[in-house]
């Protein structure tokens, strides 16, 4: 099979496959890792790429479990009990450079943001004392490098690097049903804290056949230091004589733990032009549990709050073909399975998705690329699990899901 028939079918594979993950994965993933420019056989190549995730969750049925929550009189809690859109789009950008460095070195650095969340039910739903507005966002620089030598047919390539990550993001709730004027009854909270971490692995390839095998392992990141506030302002508390006193603003504290991964690629070609490619990722997404949040200076009026997530382990399986139509056309087509990291608590259930996409290299320097997905979010309900504070209960239907990715990639 001719190596350069085979290269463009190869990438364009590769994106699809991004797209499609992108999609539908659970915990918090966004983006994930993505190391798949280090692989690049030019000596110096550049990437950048954006992809939009459109998913459309819709919570109906739903029930606030605690009668001391009250209905809002002013559009703060209390409302719909169904066709709550609780789910927002969102972008995510990737940037990366490579350099090869003599025969068996390549190296690349880039920008990501693997992480991230945004629910939006709003103020006026049965479960605003639960969750009005949550968003989570991240960012991420890595450096990783690659030694490779023959071996057979092939070259045996060891993977090694480090990152740095940032994670912030607030959220809001109705925190009591009592209302006067210039007091709504919603708190805040923000957080933000970072850390850094690695990732190992190794590499098979044959050129000649269009062969890669890689596994590679990312490192949990703890967030050892993560730290915001509390903004109880808009909020009457009982002061425990039968009257309220406003709330205030304070400092808080955390401890949380982003996710390890282990992933196994796979691609091949199977006939002249042709290519079949896979993965199976494993994401730890089971050590977020129950974030606790304290007052740094505990004092009457602070509050303490938890972030309930309550995950299990992730699970993702992608398979698909790619064919190069000429020499400045390719396609691609995928199917991806997620298996959801709710299990009885939360509205991420399992979910599987489509995904294609073409490629055009107007020249050997420039490629690029257009690729598309759409997916179906299972059904599921949710109710508050052992340990959680959730006062609201739910169920949706089978939703759908879609995203389109763009990138342009350069190389010499």
């Amino acid at each position: 099979m001719n190596k350069n028939t085979t290269k463009t079918a190869v990438m364009t594979a590769f994106t699809l496959a991004m797209v499609a993950g992108t999609a539908q994965a659970g915990g918090l993933e966004r983006g994930g890792y993505n190391i798949d420019l280090l692989f690049d056989p030019s000596t110096y190549a550049a990437e950048a790429a954006a992809t939009y995730v459109n998913p459309q969750r819709e919570l109906n049925n739903v029930v606030d479990i605690n009668p001391a929550n009250g209905v809002g009189s002013n559009g703060i809690g209390g409302g719909a009990t169904n066709g709550v859109e609780d789910s927002e789009g969102y972008w995510v950008p990737r940037i990366g450079v490579k350099a090869g460095f003599g025969d068996s070195i390549d190296c690349m650095a880039d920008y990501s943001q693997p992480w991230g969340a945004h629910t939006n039910p709003g103020a006026n739903w049965m479960g605003a004392n639960d969750n009005i507005e949550t968003k989570i966002e991240s960012d991420n620089y890595a450096a990783t490098c690659s030694y490779k030598w023959d071996v057979g047919k092939g070259q045996f390539r060891v993977i090694g690097g480090g990152f740095y990550q940032e994670v912030g993001g607030f959220k809001e709730r109705l925190v009591t049903p009592v209302f006067a004027p210039g007091f709504d009854g919603v708190g805040r909270l923000d957080l933000d804290g970072s850390g850094w971490g690695w990732r190992t692995g190794v590499a098979y390839e044959v050129p000649e056949y269009a062969l890669r095998a890689s596994l590679v392992y990312n490192s949990a990141v703890d967030l050892d230091n993560l730290k915001g506030s509390i903004d109880l302002s808009g909020v009457l508390l009982p002061n425990g004589l039968g009257g309220f006193v406003p709330g205030t603003k304070y400092d808080v504290s955390s401890f949380a733990s982003m996710p390890d991964s282990l992933e196994l690629k796979f691609q091949t070609g199977i006939a002249p032009g042709w290519l079949a490619f896979g993965s199976v990722k494993w994401t730890d997404w089971s050590q977020l549990q129950i974030v606790e949040v304290n007052p740094t200076s505990p004092a009457p009026g602070r509050l303490p709050t938890s972030l309930d997530l309550l995950y299990r382990d992730g699970w993702t399986v992608t398979g698909g073909v790619g064919h190069k139509f000429n020499d400045q056309w390719s396609g691609a087509l995928s199917l991806t399975w997620d298996r959801g990291t709710s299990h009885g608590y939360g509205s991420q259930t399992d979910t599987w998705t489509v995904g294609t996409g073409v490629s055009y290299a107007p020249t050997e320097n420039v490629e690029l690329r257009l690729a598309g997905a759409v997916g179906i979010l299972t059904s599921g309900n949710s109710a508050p699990m052992d340990g959680s504070s959730a006062e609201v209960t739910y169920d949706f239907d089978t939703d759908i899901v879609s995203a389109i990715s763009t990138s342009l990639k350069v190389k010499f």
